[in-house]
């Protein structure tokens, strides 16, 4: 397991990353030791597959193979080709993602890619006779057809094994049995689609060529990835970073540390990416233009690049950046946790301390006193697949719409997966942490009034082009103790920890500024959802104040969703009756909705722009040399970056541009003015239960 000592960053005699390594050394007895111990706990959580997995799998891909093959001489055939044609007709399989890196786990998905002829179609042909042929085959199971996403994929089992397949449609007639898709001419004449279908493989490869020690990457990959569920921080589709994200940030670790085990590895992660300066990207090798004319991420020439707030950078041409989707609150929640990492690393090696620490999950129903609930429901399971998949689609554009509507006063902490409600199979819930802005007083954000955001987030999710009746959504503000109890494990809320006395609290040493772990923030906000189909306690009810008393009490069961229709209300729960009545949410002066991008905030800054004073650094000769070597590193990225734009050079705050509707710009003129304070009326008031 061990790194080749001595090597100087070169692979096959060319240099890895943008820069030179920032140390050469070699991996000590601790770091031997360590190691072992990771990659023992990592086995005990249950991250590899058996022997028995391994090889039911390569039968499935093979299985897959033959399908494929089937298929393209099938359409050959109708689409009226000679016989030898017919016969010379193939298609290929290729696969991806953490199955081709080799950091999938048991009952992981494969991410498969099917290369074809230019004579074989992806609308009629693939997803059209070859779903028909997969619908008749016994050992096919849930298939799930996605032919408008933005990477068309079909997803089945097939004999029990997950599978993710693309297609890619080459301009050849005839695709060889050695084709090499790393060739930057693969792409000559592909339509988008196929373009970014082919980037996936691509990529993989690529970043596997890219690492000094393709064993070391791998243990360190999958000790992160385990990391990032267990902390919260693991969905791109929520805006945090998905599997592609976190191999590019290993991999430029493992570039800049070309001798180190992986457990010097994790312990460098977390510092170098909590020094990190972002909006500087996160490059493995240069970008490059290439010959073909395919846009490549370029903030000089494209303006919506200038806004990215964490640029991770895809290897293969085009180059691209992975993480488009993280927004201002997300990446502050990532940069705590990367801080969080860094402070349990140094602390386990001055206490020869266990992992379990760094793994421990997060608290995250005990981390907020306010949550946004989004409910959604439908009428079967497949609708619910369906409307599931776009709603979750739609939920970091409604992180992004608060952040704009209140002036980014107002965080939020989107929960990366949903809960099902096990009393309903049609019912989910999504949920969202907010906590007002470290360092803002009381008195300047008190209360929050995001209705207006939420009924424009609503009609946003209304868009859905495959609604059906029954697919309904409600968006509720709800307080801790509201928390249905069908998100806790085995349904049960757990017991609330007894209270401390006046005098320990006295006592108690001040955390508050801590991080977002801080759950004594309170924030009043309201939010209107259209009432529900039968009639609710309204806020001002005796039953409903005595319940909001009483922590310790159950709470009842869900109350039934209507589903005759898009628009679903549940009451809202936990409002503040004292709420006084106040003006809606404001948009900013521009017609466009501008989200102002936060890249570094307080202490972050201070580390990032003066990274010299960090006392983690003070600590040897040996790690003050490193530091100097990732001054370095980031000078270099600067003199790639810097030039294009610079905000990039100056940390200043960025504006994300989220287009919307012509209604809600219409909206934002007419109700442009300035404002100083935030108030928002009740629920009780909204609806015509108090005047």
């Amino acid at each position: 397991m061990m790194g080749t000592q001595g090597f100087n960053g070169q692979k096959n005699g060319q240099r890895l990353g943008i820069t030179e390594p920032i140390s050469l050394g070699g991996p000590t007895e601790y770091d031997v030791i360590k190691t072992k111990e990771l990659e023992e706990f990592l086995a005990e959580a249950g991250l590899y597959e058996s022997h028995e997995e391994a090889i039911r799998r390569e039968e499935v891909l093979g299985r897959l193979d033959q399908i494929v093959k089937i298929w393209v001489k099938k359409v050959s055939r109708a689409r009226g080709l000679n016989e030898q044609l017919v016969q010379e007709a193939n298609a290929k399989i290729f696969t991806f993602g953490s199955y081709r890196l080799g950091v999938h786990g048991p009952g992981a998905d494969i991410d498969t890619l099917c290369v074809g002829p230019r004579h074989a179609d992806r609308d009629e042909d693939f997803f059209g006779e070859l779903k028909r042929m997969l619908l008749e085959m016994p050992d096919v199971t849930e298939l799930h057809p996605v032919p408008d996403a933005h990477v068309p994929v079909m997803r089945f089992k097939l004999n029990g094994v997950s599978i993710d397949l693309l297609y890619a449609r080459l301009s050849l007639w005839v695709i060889p049995d050695d084709l090499d898709i790393s060739q930057d001419s693969i792409l000559q004449n592909a339509d988008d689609k196929t373009v970014r279908s082919l980037n996936g493989c691509r990529v993989t490869d690529q970043i596997l060529s890219l690492v000094p020690n393709i064993q070391n990457f791998r243990t360190t990959l999958r000790c992160m990835r385990f990391w990032a569920k267990r902390r919260g921080v693991y969905s791109n589709v929520a805006g945090f970073l998905g599997g592609i994200n976190w191999a590019l940030l290993v991999a430029r670790i493992c570039q800049l540390y070309p001798n180190a085990l992986p457990n010097m590895l994790v312990s460098r992660f977390f510092r170098v990416y909590t020094q990190w300066r972002w909006p500087n990207p996160v490059m493995l090798c240069a970008i490059e233009e290439g010959s073909l004319g395919l846009q490549i991420w370029d903030p000089r020439k494209n303006p919506k690049d200038k806004y990215h707030l964490m640029p991770i950078i895809t290897p293969a041409y085009p180059s691209m950046n992975s993480s488009y989707n993280v927004s201002s609150s997300t990446l502050r929640i990532m940069t705590e946790e990367f801080k969080r990492g860094h402070n349990v690393c140094e602390a386990m090696v001055l206490n020869n301390g266990s992992w379990l620490e760094l793994f421990e999950p997060y608290r995250f129903f005990e981390a907020y006193k306010n949550y946004l609930q989004i409910d959604i429901v439908a009428v079967c399971e497949e609708d619910m697949m369906n409307w599931k998949g776009w709603v979750e689609s739609r939920i970091r554009y409604l992180v992004l719409k608060i952040e704009r509507d209140t002036f980014k006063l107002l965080l939020c902490h989107p929960h990366p997966g949903d809960f099902p409600d096990k009393s309903n199979p049609f019912h989910c819930s999504y949920f969202l942490g907010l906590q007002r802005k470290e360092g803002v007083s009381v008195n300047d954000a008190k209360k929050f009034d995001i209705r207006s955001t939420v009924d424009e987030f609503k009609g946003n999710v209304g868009s859905y082009t495959a609604w059906k009746p029954g697919m309904g959504i409600s968006v509720t503000h709800i307080k801790r103790r509201d928390i249905p109890a069908f998100v806790f494990p085995g349904g049960v809320r757990p017991a609330r920890p007894a209270r401390a006395s006046v005098e320990e609290r006295r006592n108690a040493p001040d955390t508050s500024a801590a991080s977002s772990l801080d759950a004594g923030t309170s924030v009043d906000v309201n939010v209107v959802d259209r009432p529900g189909p039968g009639p609710g306690p309204g806020p001002d009810d005796d039953d409903t104040r005595k319940r909001q008393r009483e922590d310790y009490q159950e709470l009842p069961a869900p109350k039934r969703l209507s589903t005759d229709g898009f628009n679903v209300g549940l009451p809202t729960e936990g409002t503040n009756v004292n709420d006084q009545a106040g003006t809606s949410g404001v948009k900013t002066e521009n017609n466009e909705d501008i989200i102002s991008g936060q890249l570094v905030s307080g202490e972050t800054e201070k580390l990032a722009t003066d990274s010299g004073q960090c006392e983690s650094f003070q600590s040897s000769r040996q790690q003050l040399e490193e530091l100097e070597e990732l001054d370095m590193e980031f000078s270099t990225i600067k003199q790639v970056a810097t030039s294009v734009n610079e905000s990039l050079e100056e940390l200043e705050a960025t504006e994300l541009v989220v287009p919307l509707p012509r209604a809600a710009h219409a909206t934002a003129a007419a109700q442009r003015k300035p404002v100083i304070r935030f108030n928002f009326t009740s629920l009780a008031k909204a609806t015509g239960n108090s005047s």
